[in-house]
């Protein structure tokens, strides 16, 4: 990715990444963003589901969402993912382990129907992989009530932080205090039923055997544009 003026490192330049692939790792790992936006005169940062593809970042909302009527307007999206705590010996060298990403750009408003309907399944698909086939497809109404943006991935920043405590070699080395990681993993549960569900209805594949897995990790695909 090339830097601009907004995604060049200039704080801890060696935990930035550069290429593509860390991006999509993160994209592709992560399930929430939250869009930045200035509405009103004021900021506002709202946390949305997201899907992406190759060069672009889809979000969506209710057409009534203030946050949603940005098209065309600068905005910054980003994802975080926590993998863990980092403990020092001092409070000051504490931190976490962690991935992350930053996307500038302005969003366009998806008024294609096509476009429209493959930009909702990209978003499904990210969260619920397979949901979008089983479930039923939205309705003429339900999409009027939709507003979804694109975001080129052309401008993105991405960090991330791995390993132990960087007060190793330092006099605090000498306290005799423990230091180290505390890692953090997020574990799909078993799927609970809807009461309203009459007998016989059994949980779907797709979901049943994301039960037990690792959550927040990347696959490491790049979706089709």
């Amino acid at each position: 990715m090339s830097a601009t003026a907004r995604t060049r490192h200039r704080r801890y330049r060696h935990l930035g990444r550069a290429d593509r692939e860390s991006l999509d790792s993160v994209l592709d790992a992560g399930l929430v963003a939250h869009l930045g936006v200035i509405t009103g005169g004021w900021p506002m940062v709202v946390p949305t589901v997201y899907g992406f593809t190759a060069d672009t970042l889809y979000l969506h909302g209710s057409v009534a969402s203030q946050s949603l009527n940005t098209a065309g307007t600068p905005v910054c999206v980003t994802i975080t993912l926590t993998d863990g705590l980092v403990l020092a010996r001092s409070a000051f060298e504490h931190t976490i382990n962690y991935r992350s990403a930053m996307i500038y750009g302005q969003p366009r408003l998806v008024t294609d129907p096509a476009e429209r309907l493959a930009g909702l399944r990209t978003i499904a698909e990210h969260v619920a992989p397979g949901q979008w086939d089983y479930a039923r497809r939205p309705s003429r109404k339900e999409l009027a009530a939709v507003r979804l943006l694109a975001l080129p991935l052309e401008e993105a920043s991405v960090k991330i932080r791995t390993g132990p405590p960087s007060d190793g070699d330092t006099p605090d080395a000498a306290l005799g205090l423990w230091a180290g990681e505390l890692p953090l993993a997020t574990t799909w549960q078993q799927p609970i039923p809807d009461p309203a569900l009459p007998p016989g209805i059994a949980v779907p594949a797709h979901i049943r055997s994301r039960a037990g897995t690792r959550a927040g990790q990347s696959t490491n695909s790049t979706p089709e544009s």
